[in-house]
């Protein structure tokens, strides 16, 4: 009877333990995992690093450094640093750039040591990078202990790419990303070889493929408690090579991101950012953008500028007379740029671990299609958890998270044994993630995202760091939480929302409590799910939902509302011609109209014209939209300038100041000299204005300004400020007029035009001001079949470039399309297919749904053009045009709106 009782025992044991084994070795459902919201409105967050006691630091690109302490749920300052965030062409254009500070981590002994490494732009007429040592005991940067580790000099002519990713390996090792420092958009989307005399901002030969260069690389060196650094063994070169750099342990980088080591195997892996093309021109240039997710086992030349992808190479191309000689050969790539300073003879090219373009990828599905920016993120080793309260499950063992920055997704890379490509999953579908810029598993065993927004180079109130926690058991409600309205004038009803809320435990009760406070102080609780709430004082106010379910497990989110400021209304509408597409050559007629519940309005002239910004750019491929924000931040410079000038005009300012000359107080040129660069001088300067003060220039004494808005302040020292930088912003375009829409030469033509109209009010005494804008995108009127927005029962190629027919019915959708003007649509057939008898399939045009009214129809030979008559133009209006198929394929490449021959 014992030993039987024994025998059973071992048994259930025995099982229980196959079965906790089972559950962790297969894969996850989707809703043992849950987000929770850390920190939101975050400002322009790039990096972070997580300490072993939960609290995050992380880096902002304008160069402030804070602390997320998750026991209090609050943001602190670290330090600021004076950063670098502008380029000044040759021409004297000033744009905004990627650059500022990039990268924080701590030492692999920062609890003794207590070191951190910043690398960041920094500020002044001296172009480059540095990677500074602090010691930091969890408040402020010991100032005392700075140590500047390494430089990077840089040109700041034109952007863009940085790098700043930073890992340490079990040697203690860093590992530092650098950008190539290159601009690539007068390449047309292909590699940048610009070898022209004064051009070397656009040939990446200058850098990545500079094997005396330090950037365009990922760097390893070891650093030493004195503030220096030696060089590991292993690198590419080895120290004292001529016309090499000892600290390059890959090169051919374009903007390498978010490095991580394997901690099993040492391997790095990473993201690397490619070019915007999304074209191939295999004769005369080469292929068309690619983005990538690599793996390094050792030291190796990773092929920018030469090749991309699995070695794509690009050809030989002269930028003086657009002749193209062969394509770069991948066994024995070659560096004869007079901009490079190393080896001409370069190691042979690695191809990519992972690449894909903005067209659908054959060799790797998930990848998706459209903008893409590769990220990064980490190899999952459950080893590196050993005392952490939550572990993602073994299912994850050796796998690498990867994520977009652009398509916000997470996919989960599996190797095998021999660390090559296995298979490819989609991690947690229905997260959607907004500009997530850096991931990591934390000490406790949870995944960390750190979510830029969406976007460029701006504060998005979407901006926020996320951890992803497993659990086995019984699990977080899912939080959801949104406002009716997020900014009003007073009084402000809003309704607060918890819809999307929702708990995955069977028969979980969930209890809601709203809590909204103002300056950190309670200012009500509420516990409907979704309740009313009137704020009848200015302010800026945070709602925080936070739901418990029935075993106390909670989860919460927050909202931000700003009470006391209507938001403008701004409006950009184009009152002769096409709203959806741009016919070269031809011009348009537009109106900005702007109206203020505080300001006024363009039409009863309180709101100038000239504090409208309102530009216009060429977009050549349709995707990256950083250049366009850069100019676009110079226009609304520009504005905002103009409405300080306005206040100033105003004010009492002029009694005391002039621009260049003293008057009794000092020039506001001599004030921004004198600041340049200095941000606790910033900051000084709008507490001076409003609470008055003298004794810094003289005995003159500045009055207090007491009942001036701060928005009003903050325009008038950004405006002095900008007086010492001789290069001044772009001017904005007029509120009304006509523009001439024509390709600049030399651009791809099947691009974009981008026209922007915005408006920052001035806010209040009590209130912060508020921005609002309007864009309006004209594309091509050859619209390739990839960007229909709907498919039904169509066939594409691999890459998304020709559709044809799956089943009779099966339709194209573009959604949203004007046809004011639009007399013929012709169905662009795609190249290298013909057939000895005229097919039997059909092409409907028509409008509102699959089977809505027929604007024409097709049926023809194959060879010939195919055009729709519409109906001499008698359609006006945006409306959704649908391409329907019947009958035997016919192949699609594009289609073309005209205006009539």
């Amino acid at each position: 009877m014992i030993k039987s009782s024994f025998i059973l025992s071992t048994f259930l044991c025995y099982v229980l333990f196959v079965s906790q084994s089972f559950s962790q070795t297969k894969k996850p459902d989707s809703n043992r995992f849950t987000k929770v919201v850390l920190a939101q409105r975050l400002e322009e967050p790039i990096q972070f690093q997580i300490l072993k006691d939960g609290r995050v630091l992380y880096a902002e690109r304008k160069g402030k450094l804070k602390v997320y302490d998750p026991k209090s749920g609050e943001l602190t300052l670290v330090a600021e640093f004076a950063v670098s965030t502008k380029y000044v062409s040759k021409k004297g254009e000033v744009t905004e750039g990627e650059d500022g500070m990039q990268g924080v981590i701590l030492d692999p002994d920062y609890d003794k040591n207590h070191w951190i490494y910043i690398y960041y732009s920094v500020a002044g007429d001296d172009a480059k990078n540095l990677l500074v040592r602090y010691e930091w005991h969890g408040k402020e940067l010991l100032e005392s202990s700075r140590k500047v580790v390494m430089e990077v000099v840089v040109q700041r002519e034109e952007c863009c790419h940085v790098g700043g990713g930073m890992v340490f390996d079990k040697d203690k090792n860093l590992y530092l990303t650098t950008g190539d420092n290159t601009f690539s958009r007068a390449s047309d989307g292909f590699a940048p070889l610009d070898t022209r005399p004064g051009e070397s901002a656009r040939d990446s030969q200058k850098s990545s493929p500079n094997t005396n260069d330090l950037r365009g690389k990922i760097l390893r060196i070891h650093p030493e408690a004195d503030g220096t650094y030696t060089i590991p063994k292993g690198n590419l070169f080895e120290p004292g090579t001529p016309n090499t750099r000892p600290e390059i342990y890959t090169m051919g980088n374009r903007n390498p991101w978010r490095p991580t080591i394997d901690s099993k195997t040492g391997w790095l892996y990473w993201g690397e950012v490619g070019p915007d093309g999304s074209r191939d021109d295999l004769e005369k240039r080469g292929p068309q953008s690619y983005d990538e997710f690599n793996r390094a086992k050792g030291p190796g030349f990773y092929g920018w500028p030469y090749f991309v992808g699995n070695n794509k190479a690009y050809i030989e191309y002269d930028f003086a007379t657009k002749v193209s000689g062969k394509p770069f050969d991948p066994e024995h790539p070659v560096n004869n740029s007079p901009n490079s300073s190393g080896l001409k003879e370069l190691p042979k090219a690695t191809p990519a671990f992972i690449w894909y373009s903005k067209a659908q990828s054959q060799e790797f599905p998930l990848m998706e299609s459209g903008g893409n920016s590769a990220v990064g993120g980490p190899v999952f080793r459950k080893a590196d958890f050993q005392d952490a309260k939550r572990i993602f499950p073994d299912y994850y063992e050796g796998k690498w998270f990867i994520t977009d920055w652009v398509r916000g997704w997470i996919n989960v890379v599996e190797m095998d044994e021999n660390g090559d490509y296995k298979s490819m999953e989609r991690f947690l579908p229905d997260l959607k993630l907004k500009g997530p810029i850096d991931i990591k598993f934390g000490p406790d065993g949870d995944l960390y995202v750190l979510e830029y927004g969406n976007g460029y180079f701006k504060d998005n109130p979407e901006a926020e760091l996320i951890r992803i926690e497993y659990n086995g058991g019984n699990r977080k409600p899912q939080v959801e939480a949104t406002a009716s309205k997020t900014a009003g004038a007073l009084p402000l009803q809003v309704i607060l929302s918890s819809e999307g809320t929702k708990d995955f435990d069977e028969g979980d009760a969930l209890q809601y409590n709203w809590v909204v406070t103002k300056n950190g102080a309670a200012y009500k609780t509420l516990t409907e799910a979704s309740p009313s709430v009137t704020f009848a004082t200015s302010g800026t106010y945070k709602a925080t939902l936070t739901v418990t379910d029935k075993s106390g497990e909670k989860n919460t989110k927050s909202v931000e509302i700003k009470a006391g400021n209507e938001p403008p209304v701004v409006k950009f509408t184009i009152t002769k011609g096409n709203s959806s597409f741009f016919f070269p050559g031809k011009s348009i007629d537009y109106e900005v109209t702007v109206a203020d519940k505080e300001d006024g309005s363009l039409v009863n002239k309180k709101i100038l014209p000239s504090q409208v910004s309102v530009s216009t750019n060429y977009l050549s491929e349709g995707f990256n939209l950083t250049k366009i924000a850069q100019t676009q931040l110079s226009v609304d410079a520009s504005a905002q300038y103009a409405t300080a000038i306005s206040v100033i005009n105003k004010s009492d300012c002029k009694a005391c100041h002039a621009v260049k000359e003293k008057v009794l107080g000092p020039s506001f040129t001599d004030i921004s000299v004198k600041y340049k660069g200095d941000v606790s001088g910033i900051a000084g300067l709008s507490k001076k204005i409003l609470a008055g003060g003298s004794g810094v220039w003289g005995d003159a004494f500045m009055p207090a300004h007491p009942t001036m808005a701060e928005s009003d302040v903050k325009s008038i020292v950004k405006y002095i400020m900008s007086l010492s930088d001789a290069p001044k912003p772009a001017k904005t375009l007029a509120v009304k007029g006509t523009y001439a829409t024509v390709v600049p030469k030399g651009e791809n033509p099947e691009g974009s035009f981008i026209f922007r109209a915005a408006y920052a009010d001035r806010g209040t005494k009590t209130a912060a001001s508020q921005a609002s804008e309007m864009t309006v995108v004209l594309r091509n009127p050859i619209v390739p079949v990839s960007y229909a927005d709907l498919a039904k029962d169509i066939r594409f190629t691999n890459d998304s470039t020709v559709a044809m027919v799956a089943s009779s019915g099966g339709f194209l959708r573009f959604k949203d399309t004007d046809l004011t003007g639009i007399k013929q649509i012709e169905i662009v057939r795609a190249p290298g297919r013909s057939a000895p008898t005229p097919p039997t399939g059909t092409i409907e045009a028509r409008i509102g749904a699959a089977d809505g009214k027929l604007l024409g129809k097709f049926s023809g030979e194959y060879g010939s053009k195919i055009m729709i008559d519409v109906a001499t133009g008698t359609e006006s209006g945006v409306k959704d045009v649908y391409f329907v198929m019947t009958g035997a394929p016919i192949r699609v490449r594009a289609v073309r709106f005209g205006e009539g021959e």
